[in-house]
């Protein structure tokens, strides 16, 4: 048989192909028909050429959600019709990141549509332990949005957010108003900070107690006002130095900050202003096994994905998907391509 595959073959061209496919899962892997894909922040830098781990042509996509077709000879968790979303993160199993339990910084790492095929296709094989089942009640569109909010979840876990602790989240996007979503369903009083006021209406719409457009107003005096002497969680959600060290400053004695983007340049911060305070600085890395937890907050309505669609194109009109969704970059949160 043939199927359709949107290949990235130069930076901001995408050609959509027919190739061959023959659903012939090896025993421990699934055969899903991809129904919804979400571009993500990733998606958008490598369709745009600046990651250099990533070798063209290539088919993007990770957050996706499909409908299983086929399953090999040895998988007794799936069956021909389950709806499922898929964890991207594959990892090795045998480092000692992975022995510890941490695959998601295991030292060969990749990720499914950048580092390897993505779901941008009619048709993908995966192993069966990365797909997790979804309630029927939940869109497949909805349900793509899955991985993100797997990435803000491991955010708070890591975080160890509380009820009744204050927090600050920097940047409305995608991971930023899943991380709120995220911090207002444990009980956490957020402030969200942006440039574009319509994502800061949705962060507000989402919970967030507070939020301020730092174009127009002085963000550290925002945040004093809201929780005077400084947060308890702070998150970058932009991912560049200066804006993590911005998180460093507005921080309360004995807060967590979570530290989440690839910015490479060299953060300007003192050890005192860490050692004073006694901070937790906090690393988090994509997902590590958070996939249960978001189904479940999807199937008990405690987040709303469907909420921070912004944009929905067929995958004959990815190309422009993609361009449209960099020329808009103040009210586009998620483009979904749908099957």
């Amino acid at each position: 048989m043939r199927m359709r595959a949107a290949k990235l073959v130069a930076p901001k061209k995408i050609e959509v192909v027919e190739i061959p496919f023959e659903p012939n899962p090896s025993p421990r892997e699934v055969v899903v028909q991809v129904k919804a894909v979400g571009i993500c922040g990733t998606d958008l830098h490598v369709f745009q050429g600046e990651r250099k781990d990533v070798e063209l042509p290539r088919v993007m996509g990770h957050e996706l959600s499909g409908i299983v077709t086929c399953v090999g000879k040895d998988v007794t968790d799936f069956s021909e019709g389950d709806r499922v979303v898929l964890d991207p993160v594959f990892a090795c199993g045998e480092c000692r990141a992975c022995r510890k339990g941490h695959p998601n910084v295991c030292a060969k790492v990749c990720c499914f549509g950048v580092q390897m095929e993505g779901g941008f296709q009619d048709y993908i094989s995966v192993p069966a332990h990365r797909l997790y089942k979804i309630p029927d009640q939940i869109s497949m569109v909805d349900a793509a949005l899955a991985e993100p909010f797997s990435v803000a979840a491991n955010i708070v876990t890591r975080m160890a957010a509380d009820a009744g602790e204050t927090a600050v989240v920097i940047g409305a996007g995608t991971i930023g108003l899943a991380v709120t979503q995220a911090l207002v369903g444990m009980g956490a009083k957020v402030l969200v900070s942006d440039i574009a006021e319509e994502k800061l209406q949705m962060a507000k719409a989402f919970g967030a107690c507070q939020t301020v457009n730092s174009k127009k107003e002085d963000l550290a005096a925002a945040v004093e006002l809201f929780t005077p002497g400084g947060a308890d969680i702070l998150v970058d959600a932009v991912g560049i130095t200066p804006l993590t060290e911005l998180t460093l400053a507005l921080a309360a004695p004995a807060a967590r900050v979570a530290v989440i983007g690839f910015d490479e340049k060299t953060m300007q911060v003192s050890p005192v202003s860490i050692t004073k305070r006694e901070l937790t600085i906090v690393g988090s890395r994509m997902n590590n096994g958070q996939f249960p937890k978001v189904i479940r907050w999807l199937d008990e309505g405690k987040i709303d994905p469907h909420a921070m669609i912004t944009g929905i194109y067929p995958l004959e009109e990815i190309e422009q998907a993609f361009e449209a969704t960099l020329a808009h970059p103040e009210t586009c949160v998620k483009t979904i391509i749908t099957f």
